[in-house]
């Protein structure tokens, strides 16, 4: 268990795992939460990753274990470029998924020297109206549905709609609302108003590192329309896109997911990640 502790600034925990030969001194590898969840959500791609890499997964201010802070973009870029400055010698390679992967384009247009390859897991460049008014449920926004209906019953709702096909595993989806309770549901809140109006759409051009987009087949968040822009945005970007439309493929897909990762950035290493 780590925390990075700074003067006036809330304290930032993150996860490390690492499994690699203690003589190779592998890189770091950033995998970023999305909107409202935490680092332990990452669970099922350590196994994967952790043999080759030292794995990293922060909880974002206010999520998991760190402490509350203002929710900006800036401030979460800032926490980003931090524990990557308390991890060593960067650059790392970084990885989100969703509002993660926007957190990652901006620390890599941003802060070009900190990322070394960058990958997006069913991020969007922003969150389209039709996506605002179906994560509304008929209120006003996401925050008032969330007020109105309770947390809890509107992220059974979402859940169904857009994250999770029908046939998931009933213990996953559990055990998933379970996890996401256990954060600060008014950071939570926070942090749905930022989504909502976060664009990562002017940071795009500036990105100089390779990226690896992960996306699902006419994902309900992530629309061609934003696909495209990446393909024309970004100088060098490859995509992959898994069988399927609902939005959590880091959960539904993991092992696929963690493997197209994996021989991005070793081969970009110039590693093998291939073992006897």
């Amino acid at each position: 268990m780590h925390y990075l502790k700074r003067e006036g600034e809330p304290d930032l925990h993150y996860t490390i795992d690492d499994y690699t030969d203690p003589w190779k001194n592998a890189p770091h590898l950033i995998l970023q939460h999305g909107n409202g969840r935490a680092g332990s959500f990452w669970y099922s791609w350590v196994p994967y990753l952790s043999r080759h890499y030292k794995v990293v997964r922060p909880d974002a201010r206010g999520l998991g274990r760190s402490a509350a802070g203002e929710i900006t973009l800036d401030a979460l870029v800032g926490d980003l470029a931090a524990i990557i400055g308390a991890l060593g010698p960067g650059p790392v390679h970084f990885c989100g998924e969703s509002m993660g992967g926007i957190l990652g384009i901006a620390l890599a247009a941003l802060h070009p020297e900190l990322v070394r390859t960058l990958t997006l897991v069913a991020t969007p460049v922003y969150i389209s109206d039709k996506m605002k008014a179906t994560y509304a449920m008929g209120h006003a926004s996401r925050v008032d549905a969330m007020k109105a209906m309770g947390r809890d019953a509107w992220l059974k709702a979402t859940n169904r709609s857009t994250r999770f096909p029908p046939d998931i595993a009933p213990g996953l989806l559990q055990w998933y609302e379970a996890e996401f309770a256990k954060s600060d549901y008014d950071v939570q809140l926070g942090m749905s108003r930022l989504v909502n109006s976060a664009s990562a759409a002017d940071f795009l051009p500036r990105i100089a590192a390779p990226v690896l987009g992960l996306y699902p087949t006419n994902g309900p968040i992530t629309s061609a329309e934003q696909e495209r822009m990446l393909v024309d945005r970004l100088r060098d970007f490859r995509i992959v896109h898994l069988p399927t439309q609902y939005h959590m493929i880091h959960h539904i897909a993991p092992a696929t997911c963690a493997s197209e990762l994996l021989h991005f950035i070793a081969r970009h290493d110039g590693v093998s990640c291939h073992e006897a």
